[in-house]
């Protein structure tokens, strides 16, 4: 029995990470390649998302302070 080699799409199952000004391609452990930054990114991001430096943050609505009546379940969700 002897192997062939082929090619396996794996286009759909890759994560970027953001790091120290690129963006790193993953498979899921296995580093794949990087994309470096220019000295401004052409980042378009949602409305609701914002970026920082290297940080990406999403705004959120939070209530000020909790209602009491939230705050006293255990843990099978009886309060």
């Amino acid at each position: 029995m002897t192997l062939e080699r082929t090619k396996l799409d794996v286009t759909d199952r890759l994560i970027g990470k953001l790091e120290s000004g690129r963006i790193v391609l993953y498979l899921e452990k296995e580093k794949v390649g990087e994309i470096p930054f220019p000295a401004q990114p052409g980042i378009s991001l949602q409305n609701h998302f914002e970026m920082n430096g290297e940080k990406v943050y999403q705004r959120i609505s939070v209530p000020s302070s909790p209602q009491p009546r939230y705050t006293d379940c255990d843990e099978g969700g009886w309060c």
